[in-house]
């Protein structure tokens, strides 16, 4: 080989290696729990304002907040994600106490309430759903709508209702919530009433949409994103906020967490920022529905207001252990 080709081949070779090792790429690689279709407007934005290229893996329907879960608890010891956007606390929390994601005390995150950031900011809130019932209004009477949770297991509903699989995104943060609540015994009769009154178990929020849209059931435990769809599309249907005199409603923010030695960090606190920031909670506001914990942020008259729900009291850590400890229980309540 020529001398002038051997050095432009290894300075080629060398350039390559520092880039790989100082992990110098203008990218970032961020996992999310978020619906596509939400999500990947925002990252494109980031993309669009920074030159930074994002690398997004997005979790399949059907194992909603698992399946990247799982593959960030497989790659500790050799991390190849830089943020982990979830759609609940829950799962960012599972992250903190296996030692997965560092501390990162973000400025954007100045003006959001601290009961929506972990204590030793390894995650922090933003943009929030909530969990609804969604009702087919042209087949439940106004004075046959539900105000508890609870009320589910009465037997004028039974068979009439549908909630997605326990073991997978917000319904499984929403029955860990539950069990928090309401203590084991307790809930676990609730979730055995419910089975005795022949409840439906969708594949998905998505799919208890549609059951509840089509009339296939009169009504189903979701979130308010899937419900403003189904408002959007014309469907026959309300969301109603449960359990205001009781023990409330659950608030469900997403939330986004730095992973420990990641290779691109800061490059992944650039985007944590941009999450975090009043733009992002306005885009999610308007794409779907989803309430800003910033105060003041402009949204559309559709999106309600976190000052008007009687939220669920939680301690997102309890919740997070109590997920781990059910999951066993959840697994032969939904026969699998």
């Amino acid at each position: 080989m020529k001398p002038i080709r051997y050095f432009l081949l290894l300075s080629s070779v060398i350039a390559f290696l520092l880039t790989s090792c100082t992990g110098d790429n203008n990218e970032v690689v961020v996992y999310t729990s978020v619906d596509q279709v939400f999500s990947e407007p925002v990252l494109k934005e980031f993309e669009k304002q920074t030159g930074i290229k994002v690398n997004a893996v997005f979790d399949t329907e059907e194992t909603k907040s698992t399946g990247v879960l799982n593959r960030l608890i497989a790659e500790k010891n050799n991390p190849q994600c830089d943020v982990f956007w979830s759609g609940d606390p829950m799962r960012a929390d599972v992250l903190k106490q296996r030692g997965i994601t560092e501390t990162y005390r973000s400025p954007a995150a100045s003006g959001i309430n601290e009961v929506f950031i972990d204590k030793d900011y390894n995650w922090i809130g933003f943009s929030s759903r909530a969990r609804v019932l969604l009702v087919n209004t042209n087949l439940v009477k106004p004075q046959d709508i539900p105000f508890s949770i609870l009320d589910l297991t009465n037997e004028k509903y039974k068979g009439k209702f549908t909630i997605a699989n326990p073991l997978f995104g917000t319904t499984s943060f929403h029955i860990a919530a539950i069990f928090a609540a309401l203590g084991d015994e307790k809930a676990k009769q609730f979730m055995d009433d419910l089975k005795r009154n022949g409840v439906v178990i969708a594949s998905s929020n998505g799919d208890v949409k549609k059951k509840v849209a089509t009339g296939e059931v009169q009504m189903g435990l979701t979130d308010t994103d899937d419900a403003n769809e189904a408002v959007k599309e014309g469907a026959p249907v309300k969301a109603i906020f449960l359990d205001q005199n009781g023990f409330g409603n659950l608030i469900v923010p997403n939330t986004v967490s730095l992973i420990k030695n990641s290779p691109n960090n800061d490059n992944g606190k650039k985007l944590m920022d941009f999450l975090l920031s009043v733009e992002t909670e306005k885009m999610l506001a308007e794409s779907c529905a989803q309430m800003p914990l910033h105060k003041g942020v402009a949204v559309p008259a559709t999106v309600p207001s976190l000052d008007e729900i009687a939220p669920m009291k939680v301690d997102y850590a309890t919740v997070a252990q109590k997920s781990e400890q059910i999951k066993e229980y959840l697994k032969k309540w939904a026969g699998q």
